[in-house]
């Protein structure tokens, strides 16, 4: 498996090791307004940007709904809805787009992280802000190369495929891939650099990815993949996105995320991840509230151990990262 795909490069952050760096998150919901609002609630930090966008195929009352939770909060954004479509390029503009406005509005963020409105947060936001202290100048999403470690899906970029508001469909006819250039595969879940992003909006060298993606199958997982492995963009990419998610068969070779319970704690205990997915509150909700109920211990542990050490040493741990507390506690 690879870990450390390009070498890390001098990066602008590199200097600033003892700053906490903030994060761009840019959520896309399509149900589920209430369970939205938890997510948003646990994940926020008043230094943070949030960015949502409402599919326009959601029911009627979700994007009002959300927008009037929004408004108290004046670091939390919202995009114009559009029609999102699950395996459409639809999906890989939206990500764009969201990049563009955090980009283009004078924020202050270091680094992106894309979220479904069905995920949740294993960690605190100090937790995660150390995560991040620790990796600056580092990419994580899940990365393969394609035609060998996934060979059966390699119909998605040597057919052509159209995203329209009738539904998506094929052509049986083949079409040849960008020429001297390799797929890469992986996953739709991202933590990028700001300067990461900026390559992706703004390098000439994208174009040609964009015109060719819009027109296969589950661009969403391949795109980003492709363009930062072969384009001059020369950060650090790791093979993890740090996302906790259990797949389970969805028919035929296709794969699906289980939706996670009580049942899945020990699961998501597991690991260094940072959010897991997906989670339906209408199913269960226990599991959610376990995970808010860890949340707010884990911060309240992570400031108590800083604060009890001597006065020369509490500067200093106040940017290393907190053991936390276990779910184990929660089980007894």
């Amino acid at each position: 498996m690879i870990q450390e795909i390009k070498e890390e490069s001098s990066h602008p952050l590199n200097s600033r090791k003892n700053q906490e760096p903030r994060i761009a998150y840019f959520i896309l919901v399509h149900r589920y307004p209430e369970q939205f609002k938890r997510l948003f609630k646990a994940i926020y930090h008043p230094e943070n940007h949030y960015l949502i966008h409402v599919d326009q195929k959601s029911v009627s009352g979700v994007n009002q709904e959300v927008n009037k939770f929004l408004l108290n909060y004046s670091n939390a954004y919202t995009l114009t809805s559009k029609r999102v479509s699950w395996g459409g390029y639809s999906m890989v503009q939206s990500e764009l787009k969201a990049m563009v406005y955090l980009l283009s509005h004078s924020l202050k963020w270091d680094f992106f992280i894309n979220l479904s409105g069905q995920d949740f947060p294993l960690k605190s936001q100090e937790s995660i802000f150390d995560f991040l202290g620790q990796n600056l100048g580092r990419n994580f999403l899940k990365i393969a190369n394609q035609s060998q470690e996934r060979p059966n899906t390699m119909n998605r970029i040597d057919h052509f495929f159209s995203d329209k508001n009738a539904g998506f469909s094929g052509t049986e006819a083949k079409r040849a891939f960008l020429k001297n250039v390799t797929s890469y595969i992986g996953g739709r879940w991202m933590i990028l650099t700001r300067s990461c992003c900026d390559f992706i909006c703004t390098s000439p060298e994208v174009k040609k990815y964009e015109d060719f993606y819009q027109n296969t199958l589950i661009s969403e997982e391949s795109f980003f993949q492709t363009v930062l492995m072969n384009t001059s963009f020369s950060e650090e990419i790791t093979n993890d996105d740090k996302r906790a998610i259990i797949w389970i068969p969805d028919g035929g070779m296709d794969l699906r995320p289980k939706t996670l319970t009580i049942n899945d704690l020990l699961f998501l205990q597991e690991g260094d991840n940072l959010f897991a997915r997906k989670f339906d509150m209408q199913i269960d909700e226990t599991v959610l509230e376990v995970l808010e109920m860890n949340l707010k211990t884990e911060k309240a542990t992570m400031f108590l151990e800083k604060a009890l050490l001597p006065n020369d040493s509490r500067k200093e741990a106040y940017l290393k990262p907190s053991t936390g507390i276990p779910f184990s506690l929660f089980n007894h």
